[in-house]
């Protein structure tokens, strides 16, 4: 960062240019070994106060965005992971009625644990995604997009042990499948019961 200069100039190699606000946000799915589950926070500010949303904020100035998103998700529900992954850059001019702001967006796949709503998040709780709510802002094109990402990783790379549980047996592992696939194997079960 440049130095401060006196009293109403401006800071070296600071523009003056209108910019936009950063924001992270999460999108984390949650497996309760049968069913696939997405955590959302009730906003307890506006705008859109009580509406449900994704965990997320403001990114701080002396953070990487993946910081922020993890500070976010820990501040606003209590979860810890380690594990986030970057799928989307959200830019739409009016996506947020404050004012201009672009949000990069996370996801992850955790085992199912109990949340808490803190700091601006009135509540948060674990919904299946048949029963999803209207979201804010534009959560509902962030949820669908996510998705379409962990689907991807399913079908080009090995999702289920690590980040669920060292006891995952291939009962869950099929349930997993079906879930993010959105189809279920029927006659052609991994495992039989």
């Amino acid at each position: 960062m440049g130095e401060k200069m006196s009293s109403g100039e401006e800071f070296k190699y600071h523009y003056k240019y209108p910019h936009p606000s950063v924001t992270t946000d999460c999108v984390i799915f949650g497996f309760d070994g049968k069913q696939l589950k997405i955590l959302l926070v009730q906003r307890g500010r506006e705008p859109y106060k009580g509406r449900w949303a994704f965990p997320g904020g403001f990114l701080n100035i002396d953070e990487s965005a993946e910081e922020g998103a993890l500070r976010e998700l820990r501040e606003e529900t209590g979860l810890q992971t380690a594990c986030v992954r970057q799928f989307h850059t959200f830019s739409a001019l009016n996506r947020d009625p404050r004012e201009r702001i672009i949000t990069i967006a996370y996801y992850a796949l955790v085992k199912w644990q109990e949340v808490k709503g803190a700091d601006d998040a009135a509540e948060a709780k674990w919904f299946t995604l048949h029963e999803v709510p209207v979201l804010a802002f534009d959560h509902d094109l962030m949820l669908d997009m996510a998705l379409k990402a962990l689907r991807r990783q399913l079908y080009f790379e090995f999702v289920g042990w690590e980040p669920l549980s060292e006891n995952f047996t291939l009962k869950e592992l099929q349930y997993l499948y079906e879930e993010i696939g959105g189809e279920k194997f029927g006659e052609c079960s991994l495992v039989t019961e």
